[in-house]
């Protein structure tokens, strides 16, 4: 990965009723987490690839299967401008965690997804202006996507 992502596995208690899993608790992580969000979304729907300069983001699947990407923005970082690639989804309950100027993009698999994450920041939320955007199709990143003709929103379609 790059520095500063994290892919961390919560505890999970399973029985006949089915399973119980922690997301994060305080102590997990030394950060002030302060905004949470949920997308859901529907198959073929690729989302991202956006970031900011000083979120911390903990992204969790909690339904279904994401193609999940994430890519290094940090100008002078070793690993500028690389990409990296996992799936994401509610059985394997992986979690990342995305540090500031790391930009994030998903593919949904299953036919839905529940996509939950929560931020850290300093100061007021960072919309969409303070915002970057990275073309999901980027030709001088060459990220293998496992779909051509992805829905989108406008914001990644330029």
């Amino acid at each position: 990965m790059f520095e500063g992502v994290q892919v961390l596995t919560p505890d999970v208690h399973t029985d006949y009723r089915g399973d119980l899993w922690t997301l994060w608790k305080r102590g997990d992580l030394d950060l002030d987490f302060n905004h949470y969000k949920v997308s859901t979304s529907r198959k073929n729907v690729l989302r991202g690839i956006h970031g900011d300069k000083k979120s911390w983001k903990l992204i969790t699947c909690l339904y279904g299967e994401l193609y999940f990407v994430i890519v290094d923005n940090r100008a002078g970082s070793p690993t500028y401008l690389q990409w990296r690639s996992m799936v994401l989804d509610s059985r394997r309950r992986k979690q990342v965690l995305v540090p500031p100027g790391v930009g994030n993009g998903f593919l949904v698999l299953s036919d839905a997804s529940v996509f939950h994450y929560k931020w850290a920041y300093p100061g007021e939320y960072p919309d969409v202006d303070e915002q970057f955007t990275i073309k999901w199709n980027d030709p001088g990143l060459k990220i293998n996507w496992p779909i051509d003709n992805p829905i989108l929103q406008l914001r990644d379609k330029s």
